[in-house]
């Protein structure tokens, strides 16, 4: 199990649990969860690079601890 920290960047940082085999859909429903948006307004991304949602975890190499910046659309 990873822990995972998204930050919007508008003062809201949530901490997310999850297993590395989950994919960027699973971590957006967990983020959802948590935030009260919904999951297909979520936009994940690293620097530059938009996460797609069927592609897992370890296949983009996010590990434990990892930041990622969120988005609303």
């Amino acid at each position: 199990m990873i822990e995972i920290i998204v930050n919007d960047r508008l003062g809201k940082k949530v901490r997310v649990k999850c297993m590395p085999e989950d994919t960027i859909g699973d971590l957006k429903k967990l983020i959802a969860a948590q935030t009260g948006t919904k999951p297909e307004k979520i936009i994940l991304k690293k620097w530059y690079s938009t996460y797609k949602d069927h592609i897992t975890l370890d296949d983009y190499e996010i590990h434990d601890g990892m930041n990622l910046e969120m988005y609303y659309c």
